[in-house]
């Protein structure tokens, strides 16, 4: 009689299995920590993490004769000086604008100019504008109570959002102190993003090749998109400001959509020069008109100049991240999220350039240089 029993293999399985189990959970509760933490500024690390890619050539420039702290401390500094008054400009004066709007509307003091005469001749909806811009002018109280329900939500997202532009100005300065931080240390930031990708793919060389490539989109769009509007609403909001123009702030805004979303600027301008050649004097308006044309006209020196630097990328691709960004971040989505839909677009292309097809042949589709608007 065998004394001894027959021994088992499950009880190493099922230690096993409890081992990984614990790995798991301990992963995803690590997961979780870190994400509850960095779950409400992930918005202003991926704008810095933009930023420092953006600025990194500078840094390395300036860092060979001013070491890499001064360097960084010298980027941060002038960074957050250049973004800080124009934001604080833009923001008073769009917190200004909706607050007398509002107030306006409440003491039921609020007038409108008359419907110009062409309008009426509009096909299809000349008419009824007409009279409705008729009836605002007036009499404002029966135009609210009249269309008052539709322009509620309108409304509503206004003032939020301009409830929001001051922590947006305090999310542009965070973000420039961190792009500094991170640019600082940019070799080790890149190494761990290579080894990242790397273990993700499992190709060193590919993984290399998708970092460099994400570096070049962001650098392109940040550039040629973001960068050229961003020049050209400063052009045109410093004559905005000067010559104290109604709604300043609001009009350089849009000046900066449209310019991120490809649309020419002269949308805005033009009426605003019309506006000022018939209410100021000769001289001003000549130079406010000069100035105003010109700058609506940058863009077409400074794409050439900058967008080259960079890829190219499908317009709709950018007026969704525009869009989309805005809504989700309030101002600093406006900027961030172009370029974040632009790298998305850019590894997807690459991704599907690289998949077989049912042939067992790779699918040839177009590089993103050469993929048109």
């Amino acid at each position: 009689m065998d004394l001894n029993p027959p021994r088992s293999d499950h009880a190493p399985a099922h230690s096993t299995v409890l081992y990984v189990a614990l790995q798991l959970a301990l992963i995803a509760f690590l997961v979780y920590a870190c994400g509850r933490i960095i779950l409400p500024i992930a918005g202003i690390l991926l704008w810095s993490v933009i930023l420092a890619v953006l600025l990194y050539p500078l840094h390395l420039r300036l860092a060979v004769r001013l070491g890499n702290f001064w360097t960084a401390l010298l980027i941060g500094l002038v960074g957050v000086a250049v973004t800080l008054v124009p934001l604080i400009m833009v923001a008073t004066s769009v917190g200004t604008t909706v607050y007398s709007l509002f107030s306006d509307l409440q003491n039921n003091s609020l007038t409108v100019p008359p419907p110009p005469p062409r309008l009426a001749d509009v096909p299809l909806v000349g008419q009824k504008l007409t009279e409705i811009w008729a009836l605002i002018a007036t009499n404002m109280p029966v135009a609210l109570a009249n269309y008052g329900q539709m322009l509620r939500g309108p409304a509503a997202w206004l003032v939020s959002s301009t409830g929001g532009l001051a922590a947006s100005v305090f999310s542009f300065i965070l973000s420039f102190a961190i792009a500094a931080v991170i640019a600082a240390y940019g070799k080790g930031a890149a190494a761990f993003a290579q080894r990242l990708v790397r273990t993700v793919i499992g190709s060193e060389t590919q993984g290399g090749r998708l970092v460099a490539l994400t570096a070049a989109t962001i650098r392109g769009v940040a550039l040629g998109v973001v960068g050229v509007a961003m020049i050209q609403s400063l052009l045109i909001g410093v004559a905005f400001f000067a010559m104290g123009i109604p709604a300043a702030g609001l009009l350089t805004l849009a000046t900066l959509f449209l310019g991120i979303v490809q649309v020419p600027a002269t949308l805005v301008t033009l009426p605003v020069v019309g506006y000022v050649l018939a209410t100021e004097p000769a001289t001003p308006a000549i130079i406010f008109t000069v100035w105003t044309l010109a700058a609506g006209l940058s863009d077409n020196v400074l794409k050439p100049l900058m967008l080259g630097r960079g890829l190219d990328v499908p317009m709709p691709v950018i007026l969704i991240g525009v869009i989309g960004g805005m809504l989700a971040d309030g101002l600093l989505g406006l900027f961030m999220g172009p370029v974040l839909l632009a790298v998305g677009h850019v590894l997807l292309m690459e991704w599907l350039r690289g998949q077989p097809n049912e042939d067992g042949l790779r699918i040839d589709h177009p590089t993103p240089r050469e993929v048109r608007r």
